[in-house]
């Protein structure tokens, strides 16, 4: 989509809503166009339902519409299709999916929020197509279409005219990179800013706490060494260190982790050193001395080595990509690669001290 000048015809944006559907899906891209409308874009925000109708939304909060699907004539600019929880339903709607083909039909560039992919691809919209959903549901995204390239880590992704994206709230992400590829950087960022949000997440949907994402255990002597890793990664997490805090032997704290978290400690303690890293190149503009120190990684090439080995960038690179959304690359992917799985990794001991 061709960058807009000031004064030209302002960009419709249309948001379809149905019954059930999630309210952060349709008010994230909302607030994010009309937030531009503040500093230079020039947006029309208008929601749409089948009927022109109010839906109740999975929140329970009533969700007022402009017009109906019948009232949609001229070509759209931006269609957004929202999600819900109730995904496996809306896909079953045959009537539902007919309204979303014939919007598609009218717009320049259709983008789904989460689970609204499912009903892009239920609609065939997506078939060869690259495409991005939740993370809990990108699996069942590939497997009930296999005609759909699913990239399960991706923040947003764009495949010609079709833009998906991951859980919620980045549905702002891509709206983000669509004002940034309408009215330029600087526009994009007085609205990342305004909105208190990144302008470009780093990282993928594999951002989220390494802490958070480790299954649940009934162990609590893992648990507490888990939780004191999580709380100071900074601090000695040798192998031989965290056997003598628990009070059980090394071969004893390697096999829960073996049997508990499916890696070993010091890929544990890399993944949780590495996270924290990134929070601090994200918030923060200590040094790259200083933030090696305070991860516990000691010096800034031993940070570096890790950065690259994890995630394909160095630490520079990573901190310099919250500057742009890179809405002007072909394909719209997160600008950092998701670290590999920690099992893909040969992470020595001395690696993780």
């Amino acid at each position: 989509m061709n960058r807009k000048r000031p004064g030209a015809d302002p960009i419709t944006v249309t948001v379809f809503v149905f019954p059930g559907v999630r309210l952060l899906d349709v008010t994230g891209p909302i607030e994010v166009f009309t937030t531009a409308n503040e500093f230079g874009g020039r947006y029309r925000v208008r929601i749409a339902s089948e009927d022109g109708s109010a839906v109740m939304s999975s929140a329970g909060t009533r969700l007022g519409a402009d017009l109906s699907v019948a009232d949609v004539r001229e070509p759209l600019d931006v269609l957004v299709v929202p999600g819900g929880p109730e995904w496996e339903s809306l896909i079953k709607d045959d009537a539902l999916l007919d309204v979303v083909r014939s919007l598609n039909e009218k717009s320049r560039c259709t983008a789904s929020v989460c689970t609204g992919a499912f009903l892009l691809a239920a609609a065939g919209l997506l078939n060869g197509r690259r495409a991005a959903t939740h993370w809990r549901h990108s699996r069942q995204l590939a497997h009930r279409y296999p005609a759909v390239r699913v990239d399960p880590d991706a923040i947003f992704v764009r495949d010609g005219k079709m833009m998906t994206s991951a859980g919620v709230s980045a549905g702002i992400d891509l709206s983000l990179a669509l004002v940034e590829e309408h009215y330029g950087a600087e526009v994009a960022r007085s609205v990342a800013k305004d909105m208190v949000v990144f302008m470009q997440r780093p990282g993928g949907q594999s951002q989220f706490s390494v802490r958070a994402r480790t299954s649940h255990t009934t162990q609590d002597v893992l648990r507490r060494l888990l939780d004191a890793v999580a709380e100071d990664p900074g601090a000695n997490h040798t192998l031989a260190a965290m056997a003598s805090r628990a009070g059980i032997s090394v071969r004893h704290v390697t096999r829960l982790f073996h049997e508990e978290v499916g890696t070993t400690p010091a890929r544990y303690v890399e993944q949780v050193r590495l996270e924290a890293a990134q929070a601090l190149l994200e918030t923060s503009d200590d040094s790259m001395p200083l933030i090696a120190r305070r991860t516990g990684f000691g010096s800034p090439e031993s940070l570096r080595r890790a950065f690259v080995r994890n995630l394909g960038v160095t630490p520079a690179a990573f901190r310099a990509s919250f500057r742009t959304t890179h809405a002007g690359e072909r394909d719209l992917v997160p600008a950092v690669l998701p670290p590999r799985p920690v099992h893909d990794r040969p992470v020595t001991e001395s690696a993780a001290n």
